[in-house]
């Protein structure tokens, strides 16, 4: 509920199907699919404002389809957004559902189709989960892969605008208590001329007035 998103952002997609290219050991598919999503996060209880907000989760799943147009389940898996911004390279473990007996992992290898989860939540915590401990007793699967994500992430908060406003408005403060200083010190040479001179002037007018015409004929 504390995140949301516009009515026009598509959440979901479907990759392109890509030829896997043998690198080592392994069957390697670069898919190269680009996405954007664009989550909004509102706290609505101030009373809870220090506590740690649930970030978003991707869920995501591998089919393969063959010659034939079998398609098959590949894997599943989920991962948390990353909370810090800047680009992360996250490398995600995959897993699929197992039937029981050989002749499940036979129906899947000659015809195709594989047991498939109807809700995607169930890869980490089910939507209609209520309850305080989640038992997947009695499900049985396999490891089959991974899948690595590359992400930018880029995050603006209003509490930035406001700190950067905060350094601005502290700088511009400095600036002026700079400038201030700076005129403060002009004043205080041009108020000590001042004194000097109008001390001047009272050392002269109480000096003898023949003193002082006698000084200026001699000179």
């Amino acid at each position: 509920a504390e995140w949301s998103s516009s009515p026009f952002q598509q959440l979901s997609g479907v990759t392109q199907t890509c030829a896997t290219k043998a690198v080592g050991w392994d069957n390697v598919a670069y898919f190269c699919y680009p996405f954007t999503v664009e989550m909004f996060y509102t706290q609505e209880d101030e009373g809870v404002f220090y506590s740690l907000p649930q970030w978003p989760v991707l869920y995501f799943e591998v089919l393969s389809l063959d010659f034939w147009q079998r398609y098959r389940v590949e894997g599943y898996g989920s991962l948390v957004l990353p909370t810090c911004p800047g680009v992360h390279m996250l490398t995600i473990p995959t897993w699929r559902p197992v039937g029981l007996g050989p002749v499940a992992e036979m129906r899947r290898f000659f015809i195709g189709g594989s047991p498939e989860l109807e809700d995607l939540t169930y890869i980490r915590i089910p939507s209609t989960f209520k309850g305080k401990r989640l038992s997947r007793f009695g499900f049985r699967t396999e490891t089959t892969g991974s899948v690595t994500f590359r992400l930018c992430c880029l995050q603006q908060s209003r509490a930035f605008l406001e700190n950067s406003a905060v350094r601005q408005r502290m700088q511009s403060v400095l600036d002026r208590l700079g400038g201030f200083s700076q005129q403060s010190s002009v004043y205080n040479v041009l108020e000590a001329f001042q004194r000097a001179r109008r001390r001047m002037q009272e050392a002269r007018e109480s000096l003898p007035q023949d003193l002082i015409s006698t000084s200026a004929s001699a000179v």
